[in-house]
């Protein structure tokens, strides 16, 4: 177990934690002196020495320099340095050192409770420039228990002198809040937080998003958020990896939206469970940041424990100017051992969607061209970001129609924000976001915040407060997710989102994308998704309508 200093305003508790576990070891494990007092007190009882013989040893072959050689996947090797030991394996159990901690306002006030309960009203946290802090769920509402949640965050900061507190306290203008950023996934990585082989935490379970970086990145609760911000570490099981090989030419009508509602409607929402989720591949090397952010984001509802995108020069440059922390890259050895692979020719796949009730409710976007719906969502985490609106206005763009159902924009932060309205459309004459939208009867964006992605207080922008149909870009599709209890949520990419805004259906993006340059919307019949995808235990062959589990003779298990 890692050590804590016994300077430490938590080295009491934290020396306890140890203790027991150290008398468990020991239980285990006796001592020399324990094993020599029972040799001595048999021998005292027997009066008698008997005669041991030593065993035969092979021959000891001298202790190689430097650190164990044990091949290892990113997420292990992560965790091992975090650990300060030379190797690990999956099921091990470790203390790690944090290198963020993160929290919001719905966690937040409950996190900071256990802390101050645990540790003592007066105590420290660890380190004030590791914690950040990022109201985003509940801001624009006139709640007043949600209020008073950004109160408690305020007060905590100014008490501990936080230097990562983006605040926001005029909530009729945002803008009026230079402080305020908006979702906190998205502000971790544009503020420079998310960073290449480091351990980062979030009393959120889309935290996920974040190993876009190549860096560990996962959700935790509220209790163990509270032992880390009093100590900077935490106790961690590694998890084994599961390995997403992407190649192909991405076709202009898909986003990595549709990437991850695939592969998570092949291995179902239980399919990783704890487990970790490496994307790889050339298509995986073609995405930008916020596009490998869209990836991992969504591991989580697959049930991952996260999710993980090796870095390279696109990582690098994304973060040149955001941070003047060193970091250092890791990467899996080519020896590593995985859970299985999966493999995807990503030139052969179609826009899909996610039919209510569960992310894993994959269907073709063109098998739901019946669905009639009331609205569209476009924003969250997940489906917010600069790139996605920018995905939204070109379907705009190619149609020149007006949307027939109400469409909702919610930015993720200031930045994508401005974005929005500063940053011409590539092919658009100039254009920005903001005057596509307009022109296509759109609602204005709106304050950056999470927005109606999960409910909220009932006068929160956009939320479902009647049983409607919507076409969203958020991550989850449960029931009263975005509100009402009896909503349907399909979820979906920006560009099938937009393209069933124009319609009032639930609509294939190919038939804007594609009519406008003269192509075919649809491929052939033979075109359709198969996968092959070997692994040590059989085969598993991928079609469009789940997987197949089969034996090595080829016969179904």
């Amino acid at each position: 177990m890692a050590s804590i200093s016994a300077a430490s305003p938590v080295a009491g508790k934290a020396a306890a934690f140890a203790h027991k576990n150290e008398l468990a070891a020991a239980a285990v494990a006796p001592s020399q002196q324990q094993l020599q007092r029972r040799v001595s007190g048999r021998r005292a009882r027997s009066g008698r020495v008997r005669a041991v013989a030593t065993p035969a040893r092979a021959p000891r072959a001298p202790s190689s320099t430097g650190s164990v050689k044990s091949a290892m996947t990113m997420t292990e090797k992560i965790l091992a340095r975090a650990s300060e030991r030379a190797s690990l394996e999956p099921g091990e159990n470790v203390w790690v050192d944090v290198d963020v901690l993160m929290t919001h306002d719905v966690c937040g006030p409950g996190t900071i409770g256990i802390f101050k309960r645990e540790f003592g009203e007066d105590a420290k946290v660890w380190d004030r420039e590791k914690v950040v802090i990022i109201p985003d769920h509940y801001i624009f509402t006139s709640d007043e228990r949600a209020n008073r949640n950004v109160d408690i965050l305020r007060d905590f900061c100014m008490e501990q002198n936080i230097k990562y507190f983006y605040d926001i306290k005029d909530l009729s203008n945002f803008k009026a809040n230079p402080d305020y950023k908006g979702v906190c996934h998205v502000a971790l990585a544009q503020e420079g937080h998310c960073r290449p082989g480091e351990v980062l935490l979030g009393t959120d379970s889309h935290t996920c998003n974040a190993g876009a970086f190549g860096q560990f990145a996962t959700g935790i609760g509220n209790t163990d958020a509270g032992f880390v911000m009093g100590t900077g570490k935490a106790l961690l099981k590694v998890p084994p990896t599961i390995r997403f090989v992407l190649d192909g030419e991405m076709p202009p009508y898909l986003l990595a939206k549709d990437l991850i509602l695939q592969i998570i409607g092949e291995i179902s929402v239980s399919g990783a469970t704890y487990k970790s989720m490496e994307f790889v591949g050339s298509t995986v090397e073609s995405l930008n940041m916020e596009e490998r952010m869209t990836l991992c984001n969504m591991v989580i509802e697959a049930g991952g424990k996260n999710g993980v995108v090796p870095a390279d020069q696109t990582t690098f440059n994304y973060l040149e100017g955001k941070t003047s922390v060193e970091y250092e890259p890791v990467y899996s050895d080519a020896q590593a051992r995985f859970v299985s692979d999966y493999r995807f020719d990503v030139s052969k796949l179609e826009p899909v969607v996610a039919k209510p009730h569960s992310p894993d409710n994959r269907a073709l976007a063109r098998e739901c061209k019946d669905v009639k719906i009331d609205r569209v969502y476009i924003g969250s985490c997940t489906g917010g970001k600069t790139e996605d609106f920018f995905a939204a206005a070109k379907v705009f763009l190619a149609s020149g129609k007006k949307v027939k159902v109400p469409t909702f924009l919610v930015p993720a932060t200031q930045k994508v924000w401005m974005d929005i309205y500063s940053i011409p459309v590539p092919g658009a004459g100039g254009k920005t976001c903001s005057q596509i939208f307009e022109e296509a009867g759109c609602d204005t964006p709106a304050s950056p915040s999470c927005g109606a992605c999960l409910g909220g207080p009932r006068d929160t922008y956009a939320r479902m407060n009647e049983p409607m149909v919507c076409v969203s870009t958020t991550n989850r599709n449960f029931p009263g997710r975005m509100g009402h209890k009896e909503g349907q949520i399909y979820l979906a990419s920006p560009f099938t989102a937009a393209a069933s805004a124009l319609t009032g259906y639930v609509t294939d993006p190919r038939d804007f994308l594609m009519c406008s340059v003269g192509l075919s919307p649809w491929k052939k019949e033979t075109d359709f998704l198969r996968v092959r995808t070997e692994i040590t235990s059989g085969q598993f062959l991928l079609g469009q309508n789940g997987i197949a589990l089969l034996g090595r003779n080829g016969n179904e298990a």
